[in-house]
């Protein structure tokens, strides 16, 4: 079972694995791609590096992919590329995705949209992917809503975020963490997307601590947000059940279900 981790170095990223990194003001770009690029080939991996401006990254890699000049999404973009590189008799796929601020202008949740895309991509198909940000270009608190739907972070903040969401199966999410008026925004979004995917949605729950009123809210809210949809929560403890039921939240009108 894909369980959370931080990496101290990229040479410890395995297939599965769907990694933040958040690159420092002295580490170049271009560098890492070339050194991602190499241990491509050294494992037998198919390497694709998405990201404005990288044509120097030089023929080694098998792909590079201007983000801007895509036709369709990203997701379906690297989904061929797995599939192409199956029939290729690579090991597997790996995707470096160098972020940048100006592919996401003022659209947030897209964000957190395609990263979810992204890390369901790798725990389903066993690709290795790397979301490179640089530390610089990003504000804080962008930083740390990309950071909870990434179960492997290598970087400058060792911290870990408030909370994680991240895919345990084909049928599962684990959460951990604490989900309060600070991660609040960022886990409705969370949750109304995987909502839009799938009529039931499960979350293991074993390691989350707390929901705050806020996430309380935003979890009733977001179960509300389509018709016929419902959240179950797995492995919940007895604070989170118990200050569940005193709120009033533990309505039929509330399509939650909250067991041990």
């Amino acid at each position: 079972m894909r369980a959370a981790r931080m990496v101290a170095t990229l040479d410890e990223a395995d297939t599965g694995d769907h990694i933040c990194q958040v690159l420092g003001p002295t580490e170049d770009v271009l560098d890492r791609s070339r050194a991602f690029v190499a241990d491509g080939a050294l494992f037998g991996d198919k390497v694709m590096i998405v990201g404005p401006g990288l044509d120097a990254v030089g023929a080694s890699a098998q792909l590079v992919v201007d983000p801007s000049r895509l036709e369709g999404s990203l997701i379906a973009a690297v989904r061929r590329e797995a599939a192409t590189a199956g029939r290729e008799g690579f090991r597997t796929l790996r995707v470096l995705h160098h972020v940048t601020p100006g592919s996401w202008a003022g659209a947030p949740r897209e964000l957190l949209r395609s990263e979810l895309d992204l890390e369901e991509f790798a725990a389903d198909s066993g690709a290795l992917v790397v979301c490179a940000y640089s530390g610089g270009e990003w504000d804080a608190s962008t930083l740390e809503d990309v950071r909870c739907v990434h179960p492997h972070y290598l970087g400058s903040r060792p911290a870990s975020p408030a909370f994680q969401v991240y895919r345990t199966g084909k049928d599962g999410w684990t959460v951990n963490g604490v989900v309060d008026a600070e991660g609040a925004d960022a886990f409705g979004a969370i949750l109304r997307t995987l909502l839009e995917r799938s009529a039931t949605v499960r979350l293991l729950c074993h390691g989350l601590e707390f929901f705050d009123a806020a996430g309380m809210s935003v979890l009733a809210d977001a179960s509300r947000h389509l018709p016929d949809r419902k959240v179950v929560l797995e492995g919940t403890n007895e604070t989170v059940r118990l200050a569940w039921d005193l709120s009033g939240f533990a309505v039929p009108r509330i399509p939650v279900v909250m067991v041990p």
